[in-house]
């Protein structure tokens, strides 16, 4: 099992420069951070930008992977996100993975005046921003012309994406979906599945969702072809009213029943002084000391 780590954009650079380097002398496989502009109860606390902070981040590590978790199209263009993307793989060598998650109905949604989208409507423009992403991602052929697409939601014309992807044939998707359009979408694209469970359900209750979407996941790989096991499969720990690094306890109960619905990849956060995801890094720590030495 992979093991990730998110490190939320709230502090200033010597400290967040600190924990991505000490992410990866820890051993983590990938380190997150999310990418919205702002989030939830933290709305009001300080919340830098994604994308330098993973161009920063790509520069003072050398072998951890670096990802969103996850970009949406709340306020995002394909065409320009592209370059940012392919920008910060050439930057890291390579490291870049893309979480991607079709956008919910928050701050994000609304602070640029747009309306918020009915379920319906928002996983159609998730759809289409993927599909943009992956074909903008994949091209590296100066002197050819450019993308172009006419969708409901995206317009590009003749866009540009000069040089060759630094990972082939692109960097990888981990994109979350649940429903069944939304697994068919990571059935077609997706180089990985990420899932929280579903929203609002605790204990018990959440463990028996995620179950639930393995099932439906594998339903999807086999209506699209695909072997079930060509795809990473991520959880994020933290989503089912535990925090996973609360305690070693608490680590390792949640990491055991990740593993035994299959996942190959679990995703914690980084602990914060107080309020969400509060915690002492001494448990990190620890926990990091635990599956390095299990190999």
């Amino acid at each position: 099992m992979r093991h990730g780590i998110v490190v939320l954009p709230q502090y200033p650079w010597p400290e967040m420069r600190r924990r991505w380097q000490l992410a990866e002398e820890l051993g983590f496989d990938s380190a997150y951070t999310y990418d919205h502009l702002s989030w939830r109860s933290l709305a009001d606390e300080p919340w830098g930008a994604t994308v330098p902070t993973l161009a920063a981040a790509a520069v003072v590590t050398s072998r951890i992977r670096l990802g969103t978790f996850v970009a949406s199209p709340n306020y995002r263009h394909p065409v320009p996100f592209a370059k940012e993307l392919a920008a910060l793989d050439e930057l890291s060598g390579g490291r870049l993975t893309v979480g991607l998650g079709s956008g919910g109905t928050g701050f994000d949604a609304t602070v640029l005046g747009a309306e918020v989208l009915p379920p319906r409507a928002r996983q159609e423009r998730f759809t289409e921003f993927v599909a943009l992403l992956d074909e903008l991602l994949r091209f590296e052929t100066p002197g050819s012309g450019g993308v172009s697409a006419t969708g409901s939601f995206y317009t590009a014309q003749d866009a540009r994406m000069v040089g060759s992807p630094s990972q082939q044939p692109r960097a990888p998707f981990v994109i979350g979906g649940n429903g069944p359009k939304g697994l068919a979408l990571v059935a077609r694209f997706g180089q990985g599945w990420v899932t929280t469970g579903r929203d609002g359900a605790t204990g018990s209750s959440w463990w028996a969702s995620v179950e639930e979407q393995c099932s439906r996941l594998d339903d999807a790989l086999s209506a699209a072809g695909r072997d079930p096991s060509s795809l990473s499969r991520h959880l994020s720990l933290d989503s089912g009213g535990t925090y996973s690094l609360s305690s070693m306890d608490a680590f390792e109960e949640l990491t055991g029943r990740a593993a035994e619905l299959g996942f190959t990849d679990v995703v914690s956060h980084w602990p914060r002084e107080s309020g969400i995801y509060a915690g002492r890094e001494e448990v990190l720590v620890e926990a990091a000391s635990r599956f390095a030495a299990h190999g």
